[in-house]
C-alpha cells in the first residue's frame, strides 16, 4: 500500500506531500492545475520513462519519493541534463530495478488503458488474469512444451545444416582435424614448454650460479659451519646467561632452515638438464603447436574448439541417416507434446471464457449500463502463429442491450461506456491483481448524473478490498471519497492541500456548480450525504 507521495520541482509543483490511508482517496481540482502530474510522479517512481521538459521551470532536477508499506521506499532524481539518480530501500539502483519491485504494487489505469481495451489483443491477458489459478499452470505447461519444441526444431536444422555441406567442405573438415589429431595438443601444453626453454637454453650457467649458493651455504667454513660454531658458544654461554637460550634457539631455527634451502639446492643441481637434444626436442614441439595455432588458431583454447566442432560433424556424417531420423523423431515427440498442452491450455480457456463474460456483466450491471452483454470470439490459430501467448486469439464482444447485435467494443461502446467497462473488468480482476494499490486517472471522463454516482460506488467497494485513488472531475464520484485532495494552481506554481469539513463541502460544491453558493453548498451536502459520507 502507498503511505506517503513526496514531490519537488515537477512541472509547477514546487513541493508537496501526499500521505495515504486504506480506502478511497479522491484528487480533484480545476482543468489545468496539474492533477495529471500526481500520476506523473507515481509513473517515475515506477520505473516509467522520465523527460526533462517535466523538471518545474528554473530547478535543476526533480524528485519523487514513495513509500509503500513494509518500509519499501523507492526514490528518483532526475536532472536537467537527462542523467537519473534511482534510490531502492536506501541504495544505489536502477531504472529498470523500479519498475520491478515497485511496478508489482501499483495498478494504474488511464485513458491509455482505455484504448487497451479497445485491441482485441490485449484481451486473452485479462481472461488469464481472471482465471489464473486455473490457466497459469497450463499456460506454464504449454510454454514449457513450447520451448521443448523450439529447441528439438533448432537441432534438427542445425544437423540439416551440417548435413547437407559441400563436400569440399567435409573434406577439408576431415583434414584438419586429422592433423589436429595427429599435433595431439595437450592444455597449456605451449606455455609449459617456453616456461621451460630459459633453464634448457642456459643449464651450464644455471648449474654454475647454483652451486655457487650451494656451496656458500655448505662448503667447508660456510654459511651452515658458521652457525653451527655460534650454536655450540651459545650453548656453553647459557649456562651463564639463561636468557642467551632465545638467541641460541633462533640459531637454531635458522640453521635448520639453512640445511633445508642447502637440500633443495642440491636436488636442484641434480635436476638441471645439459641435453642439446632435449631442448631441440622442445624447440621443435613448439614450432609445431605454434604452427597448429596459426593455421586454427590462433590460440590452443580456439584449436581445442575447433577440434570438438569438427570431430562432432565427421560424427553425424558417418552417422548422418541415423542422427537425422532421431532428430525427427524428437521433434515429432516435442510437437505432440506441445500439442497436447495447447488443446488442454485451449479447452481451459473455453469453459473460463463464458464464466469470464457473465462475470463482467454482472460487474458492468451497477453502472448504469443497463443489461449489457458480453460474449467472446476464441479462435484457433494455425500452428505456424502458435507464441508464447497460446495457440488461440480471443476477442470480447459487446452488446448494449439483449436485442442488440454482440460486435467488437471498438465498434459500438462509447467513451463513456468504455470508461464503465474498463473499471468492471478491474473489479472482476481485483481479486486476481497482486497490486495492492489501484489508481484511476479520469476514468470518469464522458459521463455524469447517476452513471458517476454509480461509479463513485463501485469504486468505493472496490476499495474494500484495495486501496484506491482517483483523480476525477466529477463531485459525485468525489463524494465517495475517505480522503480527498485538492490541485490548485495559484499564480506560477500548484499546491496539493488535503481538504476535510466544511472545506471538502466547498470543493464539492465547486465541483457541482463551477462556484461555491449556498445553493451550490445545499446540493454538495446533499450529494456528500447520499454517498455516506
Amino acid at each position: 500500500m502507498l503511505e506517503e507521495l513526496h514531490i519537488r520541482d515537477l512541472a509547477l509543483i514546487e513541493e508537496a506531500w501526499l500521505p495515504f490511508e486504506a480506502g478511497l482517496t479522491v484528487l480533484s481540482g480545476e482543468t489545468g492545475a496539474g492533477k495529471t502530474m500526481l500520476i506523473n510522479a507515481l509513473q517515475l517512481v515506477m520505473g516509467g520513462r522520465g523527460d526533462a521538459q517535466m523538471i518545474r521551470p528554473g530547478a535543476a532536477s526533480l524528485q519523487v519519493e514513495a513509500q509503500f508499506s513494509g518500509e519499501l521506499v523507492a526514490s528518483r532524481t532526475l536532472a536537467v541534463s537527462g542523467r537519473n539518480r534511482c534510490l531502492l530501500e536506501g541504495s544505489l539502483s536502477t531504472v529498470g530495478a523500479l519498475a520491478e519491485r515497485i511496478g508489482p504494487c501499483v495498478d494504474l489505469h488511464g485513458q491509455h488503458d482505455h484504448q487497451e481495451l479497445l485491441h482485441p489483443a490485449n484481451h486473452l491477458s485479462y481472461l488469464d488474469r481472471s482465471a489464473a489459478e486455473s490457466i497459469a499452470p497450463l499456460l506454464e505447461d504449454y510454454r514449457s512444451a513450447r520451448a521443448t519444441w523450439q529447441a528439438a526444431r533448432d537441432a534438427a536444422e542445425a544437423l540439416s545444416a551440417q548435413l547437407t555441406q559441400s563436400a569440399e567442405q567435409l573434406e577439408a573438415g576431415r583434414i584438419a582435424l586429422a592433423e589436429i589429431q595427429r599435433v595431439d595438443p595437450q592444455p597449456a601444453e605451449d606455455e609449459d614448454i617456453r616456461a621451460s626453454l630459459p633453464a634448457l637454453e642456459n643449464a651450464e650457467e644455471l648449474a654454475e650460479l647454483t652451486q655457487l649458493a650451494y656451496d656458500a651455504l655448505n662448503a667447508e667454513g660456510a654459511v651452515l659451519d658458521t652457525l653451527a660454531r655460534a650454536r655450540e658458544a651459545l650453548d656453553q654461554a647459557r649456562r651463564f646467561d639463561p636468557a642467551l637460550s632465545e638467541q641460541q634457539a633462533q640459531i637454531e631455527e635458522a640453521t635448520i632452515l639453512l640445511s633445508d634451502v642447502a637440500d633443495s639446492l642440491r636436488d636442484a643441481l641434480a635436476h638441471i638438464e645439459h641435453d642439446p637434444l632435449a631442448l631441440q626436442a622442445r624447440l621443435d614441439r613448439l614450432a609445431e603447436l605454434d604452427g597448429l595455432a596459426k593455421r586454427f588458431g590462433p590460440t590452443l583454447t580456439q584449436v581445442f574448439a575447433l577440434r570438438e566442432r569438427l570431430a562432432a560433424t565427421a560424427a553425424v556424417t558417418e552417422n548422418g541417416q541415423e542422427a537425422q531420423e532421431a532428430a525427427q523423431a524428437a521433434l515429432t515427440q516435442a510437437r505432440a507434446s506441445l500439442e497436447e498442452a495447447a488443446r488442454a491450455l485451449a479447452d481451459e480457456r473455453r469453459r473460463q471464457a463464458a464464466l469470464f463474460c457473465r462475470r463482467l456483466a454482472e460487474a458492468a450491471a451497477p453502472l448504469q449500463l443497463g443489461s449489457v452483454r458480453f460474449d467472446f470470439a476464441l479462435a484457433d490459430l494455425p500452428f505456424e502463429q502458435w507464441t508464447a501467448r497460446g495457440p488461440q486469439r480471443l476477442e470480447i464482444l459487446y452488446a448494449p442491450t439483449p436485442e442488440s447485435e454482440l460486435r467488437p467494443l471498438a465498434r459500438i461502446a462509447s467513451g463513456g461506456e468504455i470508461s464503465r467497462v474498463m473499471l468492471a473488468l478491474q473489479t472482476v480482476l481485483g481479486a486476481q491483481t497482486q497490486a495492492r494499490t489501484l489508481i484511476f486517472d479520469e476514468i470518469d471522463a464522458g459521463i455524469g448524473g447517476a452513471v458517476a454516482t454509480a461509479i463513485g460506488r463501485a469504486l468505493k467497494e472496490l476499495s474494500r478490498h484495495h486501496q484506491v485513488i482517483v483523480v476525477t472531475h466529477l463531485a459525485q464520484v468525489a463524494a465517495f471519497g475517505d480522503a480527498h485532495f485538492v490541485v490548485r494552481k495559484q499564480e506560477s506554481a500548484t499546491t496539493v492541500t488535503p481538504v476535510t469539513g466544511q472545506h471538502r463541502t466547498e470543493e464539492i460544491a465547486r465541483m457541482l456548480a463551477g462556484e461555491v453558493s449556498e445553493a451550490a453548498l445545499a446540493h454538495a451536502a446533499e450529494v456528500l450525504a447520499s454517498a455516506g459520507s
